[in-house]
């Protein structure tokens, strides 16, 4: 194909000729990645860094610019002035219009309710998080101010504890990041969308931050859950916690959780008050769906429902039907309505102009790295300033001592510019010191003052002294944040707002769904195929087909309702109902479980255990003797999860998986050719499911368990005689079978 001509587009000025741009109005043929690389990227990355993507410090530019305005302006005291001024002055800072600069400063106002530690105190009508239609008044109205907590974004930054740069017109200089005290990015809730990237940081109590940050400063290797129990959200609500999901958003950045709205059922009035919303919804919305719900007639229990949100606070009022069960319809509102929500997790921080997804432990190791460093700046200006400050107070003492000759210099000095460089000869002092001392007023040279600045010189000494300690020695720069810390967690630390509910706990009882009960029968096979086929069928069914080189392992008679535990060989569980399989037949290979239930990369199904009632144990029979008996209720949720990790001990070789009804012997024999028969009820049960378990079979050098199995009536002729007295124990020879010891 032959290349496109190059058309060239003639244009005529309207006004002066000299205003035409040359090649303007040209087209040129240019191929699309230098399209993208010359003109998208740069635009990207200006998003991404400028923008949409907060720093360190839990600021993005336009937050910082507005409250370093704010700051320069004296509003840390003083009363509220008009929102309007604070925005014109922004905009010395931020050239991207007034509109922004106010949506910016009403998501850090206290009166909209955003943040849990709000940076601005306002007065007037701010709009509401949690609502769509409750708008803010425009600038001209309404009034702020700084709010106490953010002293501590300001705190030393006139002693270069951090960066300046020229604004954007180069007129004056504005602080690249904020020497904040505490490490906001994880206090106050954070979402940005970029150009092929975002960020959703969630808050957390500022005492649980700061108690999790002095923790890891003390120990790189805490547990961060055990001090950061979870999000806490300014507008409340019920967080459902799963420690697991929990510690794996904690350990990546990235996940999900719910969050639920808080109610109270008024009997007197027959009415649901709904108090507490999720952050990620509005009343608008959730009143929009339950009406649509009852239209539909999805939901029947309501008469109406209503906002009666003042200044009291949020209020939706849902008034019911005589007899409702109010929590039943919770429960059906909680499933059907974004009264229950789920926020997703992507703690996308730039760190040094760089992007990057990190775990809550390395966010809280990045900002005690860029507060050691602002701390070190601050003490390095004071022991600046103090050395400054002590080498002229020695200069003065040296003039001190002889006031009378440094008198008689100043009087007999002809020329005023000859004061100086005659004071440095006549006392061996150099410029600074001279000019200091011939600047000192003549009421000064009195006895007071001549011991006040003797003094002065030894405390400025004992500081430097100290100051230098400090730079020098890691320890106590990191002692000095901690009590930051502690300062802040005890001035502005507060109880939890949003209360910590287990995710267990949050079955829906009220599903009314119908649950087939017809008995079925299924199969699964050593390569992980399953197969449920009706129990009446099964008279009319032929020889099961099987994939070449594969059997039938277990064969379990149950109904359509049972709980179905695939055990992996990646010590892991994957849970199904019985029902969620189609019916199949003999003549099928039936399904293949690590493709239908999702399986990780290399997972291989083992092993399928079936309840309803989640009653009996699960027994790990591993390869050097060792026995774990698991309750079968530790598998046990309410919820929908499908797969539960660390389902059994990684710390041994797995050889044998058995599902116990109840107390029942188990007969193991070893590769040495001993026998022991051990009852279940010797063992002791522990609900932690990847428990190592208790030596059981002792193996010698070399030794293994060779079979682990239920034991049957009828296969020892003796059985009491593999029976031992403790554990662990080595197990007998079967001597009445005169069995052949077993070499390997």
């Amino acid at each position: 194909m032959a290349p496109r001509k190059k058309k060239e587009v003639n244009i005529k000025p309207k006004e002066k000729p000299n205003a035409f741009i040359a090649g303007a109005g040209t087209i040129v043929d240019q191929p699309i990645t230098d399209t993208l690389r010359l003109n998208y990227m740069p635009y990207a990355m200006s998003v991404i860094v400028s923008r949409a993507i907060p720093e360190i410090d839990g600021f993005k530019p336009s937050h910082r610019k507005l409250l370093y305005t704010m700051y320069n302006m004296g509003l840390l005291t003083g009363s509220t002035i008009k929102s309007a001024n604070i925005v014109g002055r922004t905009m010395q800072l931020n050239p991207h219009g007034d509109a922004a600069i106010y949506e910016t400063m009403v998501r850090l106002s206290e009166g909209h309710e955003a943040l849990l530690h709000p940076y601005v105190q306002s007065k007037g009508s701010f709009g509401k998080a949690y609502s769509r239609d409750m708008a803010y008044a425009a600038s001209r109205y309404t009034e702020a101010k700084l709010a106490p907590i953010a002293a501590e974004l300001f705190a030393d930054i006139d002693k270069e504890t951090v960066e300046f740069v020229d604004n954007y017109d180069a007129t004056m200089k504005e602080p690249t990041l904020f020497p904040v005290t505490f490490p906001s990015i994880l206090v106050n809730a954070n979402m940005g969308i970029a150009v092929g990237m975002a960020s959703q940081i969630c808050p957390f109590n500022l005492r649980e931050v700061c108690n999790t940050t002095i923790a890891f400063i003390k120990d790189n290797d805490i547990n961060v859950a055990d001090t950061l129990l979870a999000p806490d959200f300014a507008i409340g609500g019920q967080l459902l916690y799963n420690r697991e999901a929990m510690e794996e958003i904690y350990r990546t950045g990235r996940g999900s959780f719910k969050v639920r709205a808080v109610y109270n059922y008024d009997k007197s009035n027959n009415c649901i008050d709904i108090t507490e919303i999720p952050p990620t919804t509005t009343t608008e919305q959730i009143i929009e769906k339950v009406i649509e719900l009852a239209k539909q007639k999805k939901v029947t229990e309501i008469n109406d429902i209503r906002d009666e949100t003042d200044l009291n606070g949020l209020k939706i009022t849902i008034d019911l039907k005589r007899g409702t069960d109010p929590e039943k319809l919770m429960k059906k509102l909680f499933k059907s309505t974004p009264l229950e929500d789920s926020f997703g997790c992507n703690f996308n921080i730039l760190i040094e102009g760089n992007p990057k997804v990190m775990g809550v432990k390395e966010i809280i190791e990045e900002w005690v790295a860029f507060r050691t460093a602002c701390v070190k700046n601050r003490v390095y200006f004071n022991l600046t300033k103090a050395k400054e400050k002590l080498h002229l107070l020695k200069g003065l003492s040296k003039i001190l001592l002889d006031i009378d000759k440094a008198v008689k210099i100043v009087r007999e000095t002809e020329q005023e510019k000859e004061v100086v460089p005659n004071l440095m000869i006549g006392f061996g002092i150099d410029e600074k010191q001279a000019e200091y001392v011939a600047e000192i007023k003549l009421r000064h040279l009195n006895r007071q003052y001549i011991l006040k600045r003797l003094d002065e010189v030894e405390s400025l000494e004992k500081e430097v002294a100290e100051m230098e300690d400090i730079l020098n020695s890691r320890r106590k720069l990191l002692n000095i944040i901690i009590k930051e810390l502690e300062a802040v967690s005890n001035k502005y630390g507060q109880d939890r707002k949003t209360a910590i509910i287990e995710a267990d706990t949050t079955a829906d009882d009220g599903d009314d769904t119908v649950i087939d009960t017809s008995p079925v029968t299924l199969f699964f096979t050593r390569d992980g195929y399953f197969k449920k086929i009706p129990t009446p069928n099964l008279r009319m069914s032929g020889e099961q087909k099987l994939k070449e080189g594969d059997e039938i392992v277990q064969t379990v008679e149950t109904t359509n309702a049972a709980d179905l535990l695939f055990f992996s060989n990646k010590h892991q569980v994957y849970k199904a109902k019985a029902a969620d399989f189609a019916d199949g037949k003999a003549s099928v290979l039936g399904d293949y479980v690590p493709a239908k239930l999702g399986f990780d990369e290399n997972e291989n199904a083992i092993f399928m255990a079936v309840t309803d009632k989640y009653t009996g144990y699960m027994i790990f029979v591993f390869d050097n003797g060792r026995v774990s008996k698991v309750p079968l209720s530790s598998y046990a949720t309410k919820t929908n999860r499908k797969k539960l990790i660390n389902a059994y001990s990684d710390k041994y070789v797995l050889h044998t998986i058995i599902q116990a009804e109840e107390e029942s012997d188990i007969l193991l024999t070893s590769t040495n050719g001993r026998i022991l028969l051990v009852n279940t009820a010797a063992l002791s049960a522990k609900s932690t499911k990847d428990n190592g378990g208790i030596s059981v079979m002792t193996q010698k050098r070399g030794q293994r368990i060779f079979t682990a199995e239920k034991y049957a009536e009828g296969t020892l002729n003796k059985p009491h005689r593999f029976r031992p007295k403790n554990l662990p124990a080595a197990g007998n020879y079967n001597k009445d079978e005169e069995v052949e010891q077993l070499t390997f």
